[in-house]
């Protein structure tokens, strides 16, 4: 040998063919080889072509693996290759890995007889479906593994490396030991034998040290994405396509190339390392709506919440007014909602659905005090063994108007709105934190509110804030609601708003904008002239402005005691759905579906007949897309089927 490296991996290309079974696979933009199709011996070939003028294997070399190693089972060896000689099944040189293990096996032969020599390397993690290239320098006793040029495991076993091992009558076989078990299952890019020196200096001035190449075969280098004109590929080869469903997973380098199939939007996209691209979507268009379902509750409902709990379904939680039969729980069941759970309780305002780890939880705010004269609200936990919610912690509360969950740096908040207590509106909301501990949320900061309605959580950035709809002080309707951020530990305030009568926040996102719209209820002040209609008021649309640091008016829309305001999409579409409740004379008023068209903002699309609408949740089943409104004032919600062009 004149130190020149040694391609073995080329060297099982029979006329620069591929072996049969082989296979080029393409994976986070690398190329290599599966092997695991094909026949043992089919990826073999003698080891004088290598060794031409001397059948004596180095004594001093590197050998230098570039590879894509696959989850390998417990107690289970996979061989990268291995040299042995036709009339023996012993390895005479071999490289193989089991989990967290690579193995390097020589044979030394004396007069009498010979025997195996494993050396191994502990701690080397290669099954992560990543790219890993291997320098392993062999001199005597001495033996030194690099992986991706990080710092090298050095072994000095007793035996050292044969100085003269015969290579005569011996092959060199790749991903096994001439027998399927224990055969390579990965991807196979680079396997370079550099005969009498230390390769890792050669190979660790590469930009990127885990796919870091000596000697490649012609048939991994880059290839073209197409061929010219209409030749066809020289070398076919395919790639490691995944394609995930459900929804938006994240778009890194490490998902380079998959795709990503949404169901609700009929569309397939490709990642390109930093964002989705679409490749094929179908852009529905909302036509109109139509009265899909009438759902009877237990009494007038003065909100909802529509949830999915895994793997069990679809439900919706209504917080009923009335007391007894108290709330419902329905499940969507063959196009439908339909009763699943009764839970008792007390002029009940709002539900919150929201998870912590693997635990799942329903939180109800109650606006009365129960039948001991007590007054909770109170958090349910949902049972995988009895399918049900059940009771799990009781918080006291003041006329609970809402519930607000979120997560920061980590940890688990609870937020509960409380309304007034007596005849004082002018009290302190609470925000709780998990204590992991003890299980329980726990009081962590109060914030002084007057007659709140609503929390809105959010995170801009790097950034949390919590937004708060406070509704009256006693004396007018016309007062600031306040937007907090989180800052060292806490919630501090961040910027005020004036509102009327706020009964609901609501943020949403339009491309790179954000915005944050108000519902406002009605116009009342004691010490001012009353106004020709307390209800019919603008309720206000705000865009953060960057350069401001703060929320500015974006637009104003006629409203009619507004009480809650929903975001929704479909297709490229945005939409808003107000809910209008009354308009000083009669509780049947036309809630409406406002459409963003951009330059004009919001402008008015659909008129839908509401009585009383307090409350509305749009959801997206297999079967299309849904908006359900609760009624203040009968006991009758309605779910609403948004029918696409």
């Amino acid at each position: 040998t004149d130190l020149h490296p040694l391609d073995i991996l080329s060297e099982v290309l029979p006329a620069g063919r591929l072996a049969r079974g082989m296979r080029v696979f393409q994976v986070q933009g690398v190329h290599g080889f599966q092997l695991a199709a094909s026949p043992p011996r089919a990826l073999g070939f003698p080891a004088s072509r290598l060794f031409i003028h001397c059948d004596r294997f180095p004594e001093e070399f590197s050998i230098i693996v570039t590879l894509r190693v696959l989850s390998v089972p417990a107690k289970r060896n996979e061989y990268i290759f291995t040299l042995m000689a036709e009339e023996s099944p012993s390895v005479l040189v071999g490289l193989r890995y089991a989990p967290d293990n690579l193995h390097f096996l020589f044979w030394t032969q004396e007069h009498t007889g010979g025997w195996q020599t494993r050396v191994t390397f502990p701690n080397v993690s290669l099954s992560d479906n990543q790219w890993h290239t291997l320098v392993l320098a062999v001199s005597g006793q001495s033996f030194s593994l690099t992986v991706d040029c990080s710092i090298p495991k050095d072994v000095v076993v007793e035996t050292p490396f044969p100085a003269s091992l015969s290579v005569k009558r011996a092959s060199f076989y790749l991903g096994n030991r001439r027998r399927r078990k224990g055969a390579f299952t990965g991807l196979l890019r680079q396997l370079v034998l550099l005969p009498g020196a230390d390769a890792t200096p050669r190979i660790c001035n590469a930009v990127n040290f885990k796919a870091a190449t000596l000697s490649v075969p012609t048939v991994l280098q880059d290839l073209p994405a197409k061929p010219a004109s209409n030749e066809v590929l020289k070398y076919p080869y395919e790639t490691d396509t995944k394609v995930t469903l459900g929804s938006r997973p994240p778009c890194t380098k490490q998902e380079k190339a998959q795709f990503w199939f949404n169901a609700s939007q009929r569309g397939l996209y490709l990642c390109n390392g930093s964002a989705w691209i679409s490749m094929l979507e179908v852009k529905e268009r909302l036509d109109y709506v139509e009265e899909y379902q009438n759902l009877v509750t237990n009494s007038e409902t003065m909100g909802v919440e529509v949830f999915t709990i895994p793997k069990v379904g679809l439900f919706a939680a209504t917080a009923n007014r009335h007391t007894p039969p108290g709330s419902a729980i329905y499940k969507w069941t063959e196009g439908k909602f339909v009763p699943y759970q009764n839970i008792p309780t007390y002029q009940a305002q709002s539900w919150k659905y929201f998870t912590i780890g693997k635990k799942i939880f329903l939180a109800v705010a109650n606006f009365e005090q129960n039948e001991r004269g007590q007054e909770f609200s109170v958090i349910y936990k949902w049972s995988r063994r009895k399918e049900k919610f059940v009771t799990y912690q009781r918080i006291t509360t003041h006329s609970a108007r809402d519930w607000e969950a979120f997560v920061i740096e980590g940890e688990a908040f609870l937020a509960v709105v409380n309304h007034r207590e007596g005849n004082n509106h002018n009290i302190d909301s609470v925000i709780y934190r998990w204590n992991p501990r003890t299980g329980l949320f726990e009081t962590n900061q109060t914030i002084p509110t007057s007659g709140a309605y609503d929390w809105e959580f959010f995170t801009i950035g790097p950034y949390s804030f919590l937004a708060v709809a406070n509704t009256f002080n006693g004396t007018s309707t016309r007062i600031y609601s306040h937007i907090y951020i989180w800052l060292s530990g806490s919630f501090q305030l961040f910027q005020s708003i004036l509102t009327f009568g706020a009964a609901d926040w609501e943020v949403f996102r339009i491309g790179d904008r954000v915005f944050l719209a108000v519902a406002n209820s009605h116009s009342y002040d004691s010490g001012l002239p009353a106004p020709s209609n307390f209800y019919a008021i603008n309720s206000s649309i705000y865009e953060l402005n960057i350069t401001a640091q703060m929320f500015v008016k974006f637009q104003d829309i006629l409203t009619y005691s507004a009480l809650d305001w929903e975001f929704f999409s479909m297709g490229d579409d945005s939409f808003l759905v107000v809910a209008n409740s009354f308009d000083g004379f009669t509780f049947s008023v036309n809630s409406i579906i406002y459409r963003w068209q951009g330059y004009e903002g919001f402008v008015a699309a659909h008129h839908l007949p509401t009585v009383g609408c307090r409350d509305w949740e749009a959801f997206h089943t297999a079967e299309g897309s849904y908006l359900l409104y609760s009624s203040a004032k009968e006991p009758l919600s309605k779910v609403l089927k948004l029918k696409t062009t």
